[in-house]
């Protein structure tokens, strides 16, 4: 999947070498909303939109997943 994502990037930000955790944990800060500011710079500055929007779609997914399971479990 970060292939496919890489690969759909710009190409001047292809060659910097993004590492997937450090996206999953910008987005994870995100839904929080808590960052500091020499963070979210540099954030900013390596992550594409693209990047953010896969990452924080599959962190959503993995919440309302996790909250189903969580329920199922509570009311049987």
């Amino acid at each position: 999947m970060f292939k496919l994502i890489r690969d759909l990037a710009p190409p001047e930000t292809r060659d910097r070498g993004i590492n997937p955790v450090r996206v999953a944990k910008a987005v994870a800060w995100s839904f929080f909303g808590v960052r500091a500011s020499n963070g979210l710079d540099s954030d900013t500055a390596a992550i594409t939109p693209l990047q953010a929007i896969a990452v924080g779609v599959m962190g959503a997914g993995a919440l309302v997943v996790t909250l189903l399971t969580i329920v199922q479990i509570v009311v049987s």
